[in-house]
C-alpha cells in the first residue's frame, strides 16, 4: 500500500472501513466500489435522490424503499445493496456521498494508488483523463485514480485535488485574479 496524506476518519470512514473488508473478503472490492460510484453519481445528477438522501425527514423504512427502487434501476446488487440498506437502516444516508468518497480513497491506497479529483467545465474525454493521469503519475510519483466532476461555473480549465493539494486553473480564478490585479492599479 502506498503512503499517502490522504484519510478516512468518522462516521465516513468506519463505515467505508467495514464495507472495505466485506468486499476484500468476497473479493470484490472493485466491483463494490463501481456500484458505489454509480450511486454517488446517481446522487450527484438527480434532485429528488438528493434530497432523500440528505433529508431527515424521511423514515428510514421509506428510505430503504426508495434505495432499493434505484439500485434495482442501477443494477446494483450484492454487498453493495446490502450495504445501502443498512446505512439507511442506520439513519446514515446524509454520510453516503462521504462514505463513497472513503471507499474509493481506500480501494485506491490498496491499488498503491493516490485518489483524485478533477472538475471541469466540459466532461473531459478518455484521451484527456490518460494524459492527464500521466502528468500526475510524472508529477507525483503514484498513479492516480480520478474521480470526475463537471462544474459549468469554472468557465473552462480545471481544478485538480490530489490528497491536501490543490490546482485550480480555471478561467473562473483567473478573471477573479484579473479583477483583483485591477483593482489594485486604479
Amino acid at each position: 500500500m502506498a503512503t499517502t496524506d490522504q484519510t478516512v476518519s468518522g462516521v465516513p470512514g468506519r463505515y467505508a472501513s467495514a464495507l472495505f473488508e466485506l468486499a476484500a473478503e468476497e473479493n470484490s472490492t472493485e466491483a463494490v466500489g463501481q456500484q458505489m460510484a454509480k450511486f454517488g453519481a446517481a446522487i450527484e445528477g438527480a434532485a429528488d435522490l438528493k434530497r432523500l438522501v440528505r433529508s431527515p425527514v424521511f423514515s428510514s423504512d421509506d428510505q430503504i424503499e426508495a434505495i432499493t427502487a434505484v439500485a434495482g434501476e442501477l443494477g446494483i446488487a450484492g454487498p453493495a445493496l446490502n450495504f445501502l440498506k443498512l446505512v439507511a437502516q442506520n439513519r446514515r444516508l446524509h454520510a453516503l456521498p462521504d462514505i463513497i468518497k472513503a471507499y474509493a480513497t481506500l480501494l485506491s491506497q490498496s491499488k498503491g494508488e493516490v485518489a483524485g479529483e478533477v472538475t471541469s467545465a466540459e466532461p473531459l474525454s478518455d484521451a484527456q483523463l490518460s494524459d492527464l493521469k500521466a502528468a500526475l503519475k510524472g508529477s507525483l510519483g503514484h498513479d492516480v485514480a480520478l474521480s470526475t466532476r463537471v462544474d459549468s461555473s469554472i468557465l473552462g480549465g480545471l481544478i485538480v485535488k490530489v490528497g491536501s493539494r490543490m490546482l485550480d486553473n480555471s478561467l473562473k480564478t483567473k478573471l477573479q485574479n484579473l479583477k483583483v490585479a485591477m483593482k489594485g492599479t486604479a
